[in-house]
């Protein structure tokens, strides 16, 4: 739930893994995305464009069972916000997918924009009502 430091640790991973000539583009945020999930594959299986609500999630980390950890389910934004990449989620209700599955979920928007080569986080803890 640390918005700041997911977004940091982010743009560390995205500027020191990817080359400059690919930097801007939204396919490098995924890979840096990807790249996030070979610390955790222990504890996740990881799903891109999981077909979910009206739409696709653009990654989805879903616990392995057993597992403590919540669903994450990441919208990724290229010069949007943050806080558009969570209405997305919840317009597009992505985390019905989730209603039965026991394990709580958190939203995750994620937004880099390409001129201040800034990332930010959004995360909230998905109420299912």
């Amino acid at each position: 739930m640390d918005e700041e430091a997911v977004a940091a640790t982010i743009e560390e991973v995205h500027s020191a893994g990817t080359a400059p000539v690919f930097y801007n583009n939204e396919q490098a945020l995924r890979s840096t995305i990807r790249f996030a999930y070979l610390s955790c594959m222990d504890e996740f299986i990881k799903v891109d464009e999981l077909a979910s609500g009206i739409g696709y999630a653009d990654v989805v980390y879903i616990p392995k069972k057993g597992s403590p950890m919540p669903i994450l389910l990441l919208e990724l934004k290229w010069n949007k916000t943050e806080d558009g990449a969570i209405r997305q989620i919840k317009k597009n209700q992505y985390p019905q997918v989730f209603q039965d599955y026991g394990s709580d979920v958190l939203l995750v928007g994620i937004s880099y924009d390409v001129k201040s080569k800034k990332h930010t986080c959004k995360i909230e803890k998905w109420e299912n009502t």
